[in-house]
C-alpha cells in the first residue's frame, strides 16, 4: 500500500480539452494525477490549478508519445513515490484532415497512426509491466464513435480508432491473469480542439461542426471515467459509448436549422 495512501492516475493529453477535464476530475477524487502533453506551458498551468484547486500531488511530464524514447525516459525516470501507477489514462490522442482516401495526406496519416495507435501501445507497453506485477491497475483507453462506425473522408481516422477498440479487447485477454481493469470509452461530438486541429486551425470550419445542437463537453466525458474508475474491484466497465442525444451514429446528427 502506498505511503501517502492516495491512488495515482496518469493523464495522456492533458493540456486541453477531454485530457485536462479528465486530469481535474480525478484530482477533484482524490487522486494523485501525473499529467502529460507537449505543450509544456499548458501543463504548468494545469499543474497550478489543481494545486490550488485540491489537496493532491501533480506531477507534469512533458513528452511526446509518438516517440518511445521520450515515452520510455520520462516513465522509468519517475521519482519512486510515482512509480506505482494505478490509473493510466490513454487520451492523447487527434483527426487531421477530412479528405476521401485518393486525395489523402500523407503527412496527417502518420501524425494520426502515430498518436492514436503507436502512442497508446508505447505508454501502455511501458505503465503496465509494473500493474502486472502488482497485480493491480486500470486502463482507460479513450476511443470514438469512429471505432465503431466509418463516415465519409474520415477512413484513416475511423481505422485509428478501430484499432483502438481492437486493442482495448486484446489489453483484457492479455490483462486477465493480472487483475488489470480495461476501459475504452468512446465519445461521439464532443466540443475541445478537436475539429480546430482536424481543420488545422480553421476556426470558423471547426465551429459549423457543433453549430445547430447541443454536442458534448469535456466534462462528460470525465464524468464518465469517474464512474469506471468508482467500480468495486470486482466490477469492470469495459465499453462505454457516450453520444450527445442529437447523435445517432458517426455521420448523422439532427441539427436544428434558424
Amino acid at each position: 500500500m502506498k505511503k501517502n495512501m492516495r491512488k495515482i492516475a496518469l493523464i495522456t493529453g492533458a493540456t486541453s480539452g477531454l485530457g485536462k477535464a479528465i486530469a481535474l476530475r480525478l484530482a477533484k477524487e482524490g487522486y494523485n494525477v501525473i499529467i502529460t502533453g507537449r505543450r509544456r506551458g499548458h501543463l504548468e498551468e494545469l499543474e497550478k490549478e489543481i494545486e490550488i484547486k485540491y489537496e493532491v500531488k501533480v506531477l507534469s511530464l512533458c513528452f511526446d508519445v509518438r516517440v518511445y524514447d521520450e515515452v520510455e525516459k520520462a516513465i522509468n525516470d519517475l521519482p519512486e513515490e510515482w512509480k506505482d501507477i494505478d490509473v493510466l489514462v490513454n487520451n492523447a490522442g487527434l483527426a487531421v484532415g477530412l479528405d476521401p482516401i485518393h486525395k489523402g495526406v500523407l503527412e496527417d496519416w502518420e501524425r494520426m497512426i502515430d498518436t492514436n495507435v503507436k502512442g497508446l501501445l508505447y505508454v501502455t507497453r511501458v505503465i503496465s509491466p509494473s500493474m502486472v506485477a502488482r497485480k493491480s491497475g486500470h486502463i482507460i483507453n479513450i476511443g470514438s464513435i469512429a471505432g465503431k462506425d466509418v463516415y465519409p473522408n474520415g477512413v484513416v481516422y475511423c481505422a485509428t480508432k478501430h484499432a483502438v477498440d481492437a486493442l482495448s479487447k486484446g489489453m483484457r485477454m492479455d490483462f486477465l491473469p493480472y487483475n488489470i481493469k480495461v476501459t475504452q470509452i468512446c465519445p461521439g461530438a464532443v466540443e475541445t480542439e478537436f475539429s480546430l486541429v482536424r481543420f488545422k486551425g480553421d476556426q470558423a470550419r471547426a465551429d459549423q461542426v457543433y453549430a445547430g445542437f447541443e454536442n458534448l463537453v469535456a466534462d462528460d466525458i470525465a464524468e464518465a471515467v469517474s464512474y469506471v474508475v468508482s467500480q468495486p474491484a470486482h466490477v469492470d466497465i469495459q465499453d462505454m459509448l457516450v453520444m450527445p442525444t442529437a447523435q445517432a451514429s458517426g455521420s448523422l446528427v439532427h441539427k436544428e436549422i434558424k
